[in-house]
């Protein structure tokens, strides 16, 4: 029996772009119905990105943006169950926190409140649609000095 092995590797669009692009396709556009306009948004470029690897393949994916919301997290539905999402979720808010961000926030699909939740952010506000898709805004303070 072998170990799987997971790791993120963190960067931006250029390097992490196609792996990341075929996993938003996959999940968001694919399994969601998400449409393609409503996916790219052309705020890529602006990220820092995250690609969650599965004994060397591409399984997940997420972006931070500069205004400290985690977004785009997808992981491949094989993948899914195996710690891919939490890694990906933990490298995110390691890297604001090495940006001195004092939080970070993100729009989560309803069904994935708990998931969040577990990671210690909390849901404000009313649910609403996001690409006809019931979703709740999260936030996590990073503490502060």
């Amino acid at each position: 029996m072998t170990q799987e092995t997971l790791t993120i590797r963190e960067g931006d669009w250029g390097q992490l772009g196609p792996e990341a692009t075929d996993i938003r396709r996959s999940v968001f556009i694919e399994e969601q119905g998400v449409s393609q306009q409503e996916e790219w948004d052309g705020r890529d470029g602006e990220c820092r990105h995250f690609l969650a690897l599965k004994d060397g393949l591409p399984v997940g994916t997420a972006r931070l943006l500069p205004d400290a919301h985690i977004g785009r997290v997808a992981v491949l539905a094989e993948a899914r169950g195996l710690g891919a999402g939490v890694a990906l979720m933990r490298a995110a808010i390691d890297s604001a926190r090495r940006q001195g961000l004092p939080a970070v926030e993100l729009a989560a699909q309803t069904h994935a409140l708990d998931f969040y939740a577990r990671l210690g952010f909390e849901a404000y506000g009313p649910a609403f649609l996001d690409a006809g898709i019931p979703h709740r805004n999260m936030r996590l303070s990073l503490g502060g000095p």
